[in-house]
């Protein structure tokens, strides 16, 4: 791609991207539309190249001006869409996965550590320099590769790339162009080239492939040995989000880079990019990432992305297409207690990643408002103080925000010469330090509602606040953040998404030195951008293990195979207000179990036929699925079931009475088998499975069997949850299963 091309004659913004689409710039509610060829016709560069020329030649040389706009009459043009804009969604965690490097048995060994296996990952580029992409001990760059390193401003492909980096590109036309502005007019700094500004693509990258750097911490907390889940693994960058109002990436240039990640070789793609609520259908391409990613699939690309950070509000689930591996966001077995200790001696434990030094007593300090709210000073986000009354103090204030309050309130009290900061909240796992070292500490209501009564009912209240500590371990037990997005899925909630969890909260990883909250290169960061990666360097293990597994065979046994529970055998919770028990719209078959996944017993598989068929079950016609699929397609006659779609998740969202659906398991494990079901029917629900018994050997691969359930209800219900199993007495193939009882309701006159 490369640098950005100059604006045409006719003031029709024409890029020309030699592998099989093309952007051009019209009237319309976006100022840029992308020309979507499909896949691309030729390998050879300038075939392509010279085929593209054809194209708008026709069209250049026009001598109407509304020749621009016939570009989708022209053979070979699928569609002309217009381009949108897409946001980031913003160590112990290997360790808690099972995956040690000094064990022997896992799948961390048993697959070379990914070596062979290359990771593509779409985000803000990769800061090379970082000792988490050195190659040493890597082998040598798989013969599968057929990508480039892009040379740019401050990125040299020469010296930049090796055996870790194998590849990186950068795409900025599509963004450009939307955006309106050259890059760098904003306070943040950015680089055309695939060098990373922002730290996110380089976190995300690290913490998927990243090699071994060891006595890692962030500000002397998390202690040890940082690497990716496939360390052996190759990246290969693909710079398409850019350092603008926090990040920033066109659905052009993600297209773009999905035909070049396909074409180069990649065998993983990894997002943690995602849009926002409405979504876009599954066949508009101003998705991007819907339509790029079907064609990944159907090269054999497993494709892992963000469920995003809108949560815990239901239906704020994204990137929900079925050939999606869809992360949501768990913490887990690592905490940073930090104490708070009042004037009369009673010691709090809140949360923080502060490492400063004690701070002795200080005076503490609320507050508080005369006339009818005298609460309203005391409100984080609202927070407006001065020297002359909170200068060497500690001040407490409440929020029921999640994000933001605690920096915009520490940056208040900081700037007002105070000693410290203790924010009274929704508790959460997820902590944002504050700049520069600033004591700042979370803490939820009852402890908060205690300080405050110390606050008023003592003369002169004081406080010391402590460095926090780590502790790792059972005393700790993980849940499903408070900002992961949950299902249903608002586009077919008869697909269940997120598919799985993962580790997403406190991360440390590697990110860009120009990073605001990086120490050393490394930071400590939490969202679903940071779960993706974790089931990415997995998938990677999966697909070194098991090169002949299809994408949904590698989704599958990740789905059936996640814990529901923490390793001490406590359920999992989901934060909230208030925290609840998990469900599979919190974390879809649970949180992700790398040893299990890589050993299933059963895998219920999928192509491209599976998801036409799913495409035609929602009634998309039979012209927009041919321009997602770049093949001429027609819907059978008699309309599918979304419910007979292979998926190794059974989502029922409008039971009426009783309904029969089918599913097809293929045995990758021993080749004679008999596998039994179990089943935990939901709430209100009989469950009945034809045959209950499956019996493989070596003429019989694949069984496929009815689900048949019953709802005795005869209202309108909410989603209640249970599973199917099967087991042979060795693995244990679990299915989330969800129902819904959804009745007409009847019409009074």
């Amino acid at each position: 791609m490369g640098k950005p091309r100059p604006v045409c004659a006719l003031a029709c913004l024409l890029f020309l991207w030699g592998q099989g689409m093309l952007m051009a710039k019209v009237e319309a509610t976006s100022s840029v539309h992308i020309v979507y060829l499909g896949g691309k016709q030729h390998d050879d560069p300038i075939l392509t190249t010279n085929s593209h020329h054809d194209m708008l030649a026709s069209v250049v040389g026009s001598k109407e001006m509304a020749a621009e706009l016939m570009l989708s009459e022209l053979p070979g043009v699928i569609r002309v869409i217009p381009n949108s804009l897409h946001r980031l969604q913003t160590t112990r965690s290997w360790d808690f996965l099972g995956l040690p490097s000094h064990s022997p048995v896992n799948i961390l060994h048993n697959s070379s550590m990914g070596d062979g296996v290359i990771i593509g990952v779409l985000d803000t580029g990769i800061w090379p320099e970082s000792k988490a992409f050195s190659d040493e001990g890597l082998g040598p760059i798989p013969s599968h590769w057929k990508g480039v390193c892009e040379s740019g401003t401050g990125f040299e492909a020469k010296s930049h790339c090796n055996r870790k980096i194998i590849g990186a590109r950068w795409f900025v036309d599509g963004f450009l162009a939307e955006y309106g502005q050259p890059l760098n007019t904003s306070e943040n700094s950015e680089f055309l080239s695939p060098r990373d500004a922002n730290g996110h693509g380089t976190h995300t990258a690290s913490t998927a492939a990243g090699n071994f750097v060891d006595n890692v911490s962030y500000r002397g907390l998390g202690l040890g040995t940082i690497r990716g889940g496939a360390p052996r693994a190759q990246l290969a960058i693909y710079k398409v989000c850019w350092n603008v109002l926090g990040g920033y990436c066109s659905s052009a240039d993600i297209l773009k880079a999905f035909d070049e990640a396909i074409h180069d070789g990649v065998d993983v793609l990894s997002l943690s990019i995602g849009s926002s609520i409405p979504l876009f259908s599954d066949i508009d391409e101003r998705d991007g990432i819907a339509t790029g990613s079907f064609h990944a699939v159907a090269k054999g690309i497993t494709v892992v992305c963000g469920a995003a950070n809108d949560g815990p509000s239901a239906q704020t689930v994204q990137n929900t297409a079925p050939w999606i591996l869809t992360v949501a966001a768990s913490s887990m077995d690592r905490a940073f207690p930090t104490p708070i200790t009042l004037g009369n001696n009673k010691t709090f434990q809140g949360k923080g990643l502060y490492s400063g030094n004690d701070t002795g007593f200080r005076s503490l300090f609320y507050p508080e408002a005369e006339g009818l709210d005298p609460n309203f000073l005391g409100v984080c986000q609202f927070l407006s103080v001065n020297a002359s009354t909170v200068a060497g103090k500690v001040v407490l204030c409440f929020t029921s925000l999640t994000l933001g309050a605690v920096e915009s309130a520490s940056e208040v009290v900081k700037e007002a010469g105070g000693a410290g900061l203790i924010v009274a909240k929704n508790p959460s796992e997820s902590l944002y330090p504050c700049t520069d070292g600033f004591p700042c500490i979370e803490i939820d209501y009852e402890i908060g509602t205690q300080i405050l009564f110390y606050i008023r009912s003592t003369r002169s209240p004081v406080v010391k606040l402590s460095p926090s500590r780590t502790i790792v371990g059972k005393p700790v037990l993980a849940k499903v953040a408070h900002f992961s997005s949950r299902g249903p899925n608002s586009i077919a909630p008869a697909i269940l998404k997120p598919d799985v969890a993962a580790p997403g909260v406190n991360i440390l990883a590697a990110t860009s030195p120009l990073g605001r909250f990086q120490e050393g290169g490394y930071a400590m960061l939490s969202g679903t951008s940071m779960a993706t990666p974790h089931v990415s360097g997995i998938v990677a293990l999966l697909k070194a293990a098991h090169p002949e597994w299809s994408p949904a065979a590698i989704k599958s046994s990740i789905v059936t195979t996640a814990w529901r529970n923490n390793p001490s055998g406590f359920p999992l919770f989901a934060e909230g207000s208030p925290a609840k028990l998990a469900d599979t719209f919190d974390y879809g078959g649970g949180i992700v179990n790398p040893n299990g996944a890589a050993n299933p017993g059963l895998v219920y598989d999928m192509g491209t036929e599976d998801y036409i068929n799913y495409l035609c079950a929602m009634n998309y016609n039979n012209t927009a699925i041919s321009r997602l699929t770049g093949n001429l397609t027609a819907c059978p006659i008699e309309e599918p079931s979304i419910l007979n779609i292979n998926l190794p998740s059974i989502t029922i969202p409008n039971l009426r009475n009783s309904i029969t659906l089918t599913r097809t398991v293929t045995n990758v494990g021993a080749t004679n088998s008999i596998y039994r079901v179990m089943i935990e029917p939901p709430f209100g629900t009989s469950v009945s499975v034809k045959p209950n018994v499956l019996v493989f050997n070596h003429g019989t691969k694949k069984i496929t069997f009815t689900v048949t359930v019953t709802t005795a209800h005869q209202v309108n219900t909410e989603f209640s949850f249970g599973s199917l199993t099967w087991t042979d007495g060795v693995h244990i193939v679990r299915s989330p299963l969800s129902v819904r009882a959804e009745f007409l309701q009847p019409y009074f006159l």
